[in-house]
């Protein structure tokens, strides 16, 4: 019985000792997120209806418009448009956001093709 207690007495001796309650963690600063810009909504035939004749005042108005995304990660967006009578995606424009709102680049060039 005693060759049994012997090599057992080292796990009884670390038995025995307690264990300290661990640190209470410390309170870390954590970075407030920045606040995020509201996103502009998706241009449409609308939308863009509405900026080209904003920025094209002596232009057909916009028959049909369909939009996409210049590529990937990009903010710019294409859109393919009929002016007046026009149901065919015959025209082409870029719209940038800019202040809030979305702007068509190249005015000059969009609104020589809708006078």
């Amino acid at each position: 019985m005693k060759k049994i207690i012997l090599p057992l007495l080292p796990v009884f001796a670390l038995a025995a000792c307690g264990e300290e309650p661990a640190p209470s963690p410390e309170p870390v600063e954590t970075a407030a997120p920045e606040p995020v810009e509201p996103a502009l909504p998706a241009p449409n035939q609308e939308i863009f209806s509405t900026v080209f004749a904003a920025s094209c005042p002596n232009a057909k108005p916009v028959n049909t418009a369909a939009c996409r995304r210049a590529g990937m990660g990009s903010e710019d967006v294409i859109c393919e448009f009929g002016l007046g009578d026009d149901e065919y995606l015959r025209n082409k424009a870029t719209l940038t956001s800019g202040d809030g709102e979305w702007v068509l680049t190249d005015t000059e060039t969009v609104c020589a093709t809708g006078a």
